[in-house]
């Protein structure tokens, strides 16, 4: 009896550590498998052995506790989670326990299970008042300012809609979205997200609501609240009636008429769960009877008419056949696995990014040992857990190198951050990089140049700078010797593309050269805000600008204004230009003739001929929709991911699925092509290059169709 104790305190403590892992830090350790091992482990031992259960065990409550900086909500009713299932035996049981309970002529509803984070929204006149997340089930974080920023949920509901009412659903961060944010976070020198649900949950407790609002965030609601929704027989009716007033709703739902049609649904669904842009991890199947739930009640923890269906996770079993550390342009090391080939959905996987040294230690990540695979977002691998029972005695843990694996320099770590960073400013590797982003294409777009060719130019000694790139002898660069080892091969005439694109980019506006420079916290987006308030690139230099940001930031209360370009950007662009290697880069800019101005003065036109006007972008279009984001911006239109009433045109382009247009149609939106948008933006034709060839970040920009 005392070791079955011992082990009901053992889970209780680590399910209690990991949901404060999961849901308040957004960094979970293990997998969500072997988190539910133990908790059903709990689950049996507490019916077993009731004398000893804990009555604060998480079996209790939902998971989750407020974030401390958010007021606190109280929710009445409180915010249930669901029982899960795992197999369909245990469908069965559920099905025979509501026919048990006398249970007839009713129906069920099966939708998908969102891997977010659970909201409720409630509105009072038909204004949304108040957005809070679930917290512990009684008391979650009020996060209305920035839910406010999600552009999908309606701030106010039309006259049909009741005017007291609470929804809830679950906020969620989009595939794409993932991509793209991991993306300039790992440019930025900062710690990237394991998955999109970190991610979401990570957004959300943000203090600012203008960092939420460029996380591309969106929800789904699926669920009455305390008030609004009584009158409605069905749930099939209910979420039909949020649709109509505005709400984001799930994009797939079945209706079934007994067990056999349920489970026929889950799996259906189980078939298309890659194709929404969104993470579910599941079904769920409720009741669609409305009248019943009340009867049926619920558990501290669940609601009794409803059930969570887990699909077994996508994932494979490969080996970490060894650690590598690379070294980024801001010299963050970052460990990658390298594993044994393995396939996991539709491709071969032979690397997987670990972060940090914090991650590996943490999930205690060794060579040798046998993970879990899975591919977070469903594009990008990471390492889900270790099995440790196949762990050899041999196999030791990993130990972070404290010198850079490239120069052989020191290293350091902040506090407060998890990056450790090279502080050699002439390693060769944060050259190379500083390279490459220095011509990609967000920032000067220099096609010619890329990983490769940056690797030799610094390893011959021939580029020790960025700016060296606008004095080399391009004469002699045609020689160069680009090929692999053993099968030589000249730049030849890409060395004329190359000093092409280095004329052209002398006359790109500041913003690009600012993101180009590659300044720790100064993104593409933070650049253009800085930019807009700049003439010039030599007017950053100790900008009052900049220097009245930071000093707002240290204001408190009334005093302090909320101004958009952000204190620690504002900082590192002073702090840059105000050390030696700044002040010699701005001097050698000045050398070289190079002084870029603000594009367009900076403005948004307030008359342009789309001031106002909400454009949402689907299909293949001719043009990168990156291209078409900024000429509607600077032509005061407002990019939409969604068509919602707001939206004024819909530009449709080939392959457009039938979602957008229908909900066009059905709001008044004009649908129109791209020449109608280039005649609107006083553009010419459609470029004839073939179909949209944005990829990566540009793809991600906007936010695809559901399918």
């Amino acid at each position: 009896m005392d070791n079955v104790k011992k082990r009901m305190d053992e889970l209780v403590a680590a399910i209690n550590r990991n949901d404060r892992l999961y849901y308040v830090e957004a960094r979970p350790v293990i997998a969500d498998a072997d988190y539910d091992r133990m908790f059903e482990e709990l689950v049996s031992l507490e019916k077993d052995h009731p004398e000893f259960k804990d009555p604060n065990s998480p079996t209790l409550r939902v998971s989750g506790e407020p974030i401390s900086g958010f007021a606190q909500v109280r929710h009445s009713p409180p915010m249930k989670s669901l029982d899960k299932c795992y197999r369909k035996e245990d469908l069965a049981q559920f099905d025979a326990m509501l026919r048990k309970e006398g249970l007839g002529g009713f129906r069920y509803v099966v939708e998908p299970k969102i891997d977010g984070v659970s909201m409720s929204l409630l509105y009072e006149d038909r204004r949304l008042v108040r957005a809070a997340t679930r917290g512990n089930g009684e008391v979650g974080d009020d996060v209305t300012q920035n839910v406010r920023t999600i552009p999908s949920i309606p701030k106010t509901l039309p006259e049909d809609a009741p005017r007291e009412l609470e929804v809830r659903g679950e906020v969620y961060m989009t595939r794409d979205g993932f991509v793209k944010l991991n993306a300039e976070l790992d440019e930025e020198g900062k710690p990237t997200f394991m998955n999109p649900r970190n991610a979401c949950a990570g957004s959300l407790k943000q203090l600012d609501p203008k960092v939420v609002a460029r996380r591309p965030l969106d929800m789904v609601v699926y669920n009455a609240g305390g008030v609004g929704c009584d009158g409605f027989a069905s749930h099939a009716d209910m979420i039909k009636a949020f649709a109509g007033w505005g709400f984001p709703v799930a994009p797939w739902s079945r209706v079934c008429d007994g067990l056999d049609e349920a489970v026929a649904a889950i799996d259906e669904l189980g078939g298309m769960r890659h194709a929404f842009r969104f993470e579910i991890d599941g079904a769920v199947m409720k009741i669609n009877e409305r009248r019943l739930y009340s009867g049926l009640g619920a558990t501290a923890h669940s609601p009794r008419w409803a059930r969570a269906y887990k699909y077994a996770p996508e994932r494979a079993e490969t080996v970490v056949e060894g650690i590598t550390v690379q070294v980024g342009r801001t010299g963050v090391l970052t460990p990658v696995a390298e594993l044994r080939p393995v396939e996991l959905a539709g491709s071969v996987i032979s690397r997987a990014t670990l972060h940090n040294a914090d991650q590996i230690a943490e999930q205690d990540i060794r060579v040798g040992d046998h993970v879990w695979l899975v591919k977070a977002g469903d594009v990008i691998p990471a390492i889900d857990g270790v099995i440790k029972e196949k762990r050899g005695p041999s196999v030791a843990p990993f130990a972070f190198p404290s010198l850079c694996p490239v120069c052989g320099g020191g290293t350091c770590r902040l506090e407060g951050e998890v990056a450790t960073r090279c502080v050699n400013p002439a390693c060769p590797a944060k050259l190379q990089r500083r390279l490459e982003h220095f011509a990609s294409r967000n920032a000067l777009d220099i096609k010619a140049l890329g990983g490769r060719l940056s690797g030799i130019l610094v390893e011959k000694g021939l580029v020790k700078d960025p700016l060296d790139l606008f004095t080399l002898d391009f004469g002699s660069l045609r020689s160069l010797d680009v090929g692999e080892e053993g099968s030589p091969r000249k730049f030849g005439k890409n060395a004329e593309n190359m000093r092409e694109a280095l004329e052209a980019a002398k006359a790109l506006p500041l913003d690009r050269w600012l993101f180009a420079v590659g300044i720790p916290n100064v993104g593409a987006t933070v650049a253009k805000d800085i930019a807009a308030e700049h003439e010039s690139f030599s007017a950053l230099a100790g900008s009052p600008v900049l220097k009245n940001v930071v000093a707002n930031d240290a204001l408190k209360g009334r005093e302090r204004r909320i101004l958009k370009i952000k204190a620690e950007a504002a900082k590192a662009v002073l702090d840059f230009f105000g050390s030696p290697y700044g002040a010699s880069f701005a001097a050698r800019m000045a050398a070289l003739g190079i002084d870029p101005k603000r594009a367009d003065g900076g403005k948004v036109r307030t008359d342009g001929p789309l001031a106002g006007q909400g454009c949402v972008l689907t299909g293949t279009l001719s043009r990168p929709r990156g291209e078409y984001a900024r000429l509607i911006g600077l032509a005061g239109g407002v990019v939409q991911s969604a068509v919602t009433s707001r939206t004024r045109y819909l530009i449709a382009g080939a392959n457009t699925g039938a979602a957008k247009t229908s909900r066009a149609k059905e709001l008044g939106t004009e649908v129109i092509d791209e020449a109608r948008l280039l005649e609107l933006l006083g553009e010419g034709a459609p470029s004839a290059e073939g179909p949209d060839r944005a990829t990566g970040k540009e793809a991600s920009l906007l936010q695809p169709e559901l399918f």
